[in-house]
């Protein structure tokens, strides 16, 4: 049995999600599933594959759009 805790969101997890949510990230072809917004690298490389290992976001195939996963969608609405 595992008793780790799940670590909180920090403010540029939420601010991801509000931008993913306001469809304004995609997952990069180029480099292994980064997050790119506005057309820009996030510079938090690792955010991305965080939210993504938590199940709050989610994409269909590289070079398409991010999606918040319905835990993301409740994730947001309660902070």
């Amino acid at each position: 049995m595992s008793t780790t805790a799940e670590a909180p969101l920090n403010h540029r997890d939420r601010a991801v999600l509000r931008a993913v949510a306001a469809g304004r990230c995609e997952v990069s072809k180029v480099s292994c599933g980064a997050l790119v917004v506005d057309g820009r690298f996030l510079s938090d490389q690792f955010s991305g594959h965080r939210l993504a290992a938590a199940g709050l976001i989610e994409a269909r195939a590289a070079g398409g759009p991010a999606r918040l996963t319905a835990s993301g969608v409740a994730v947001l609405a309660a902070v």
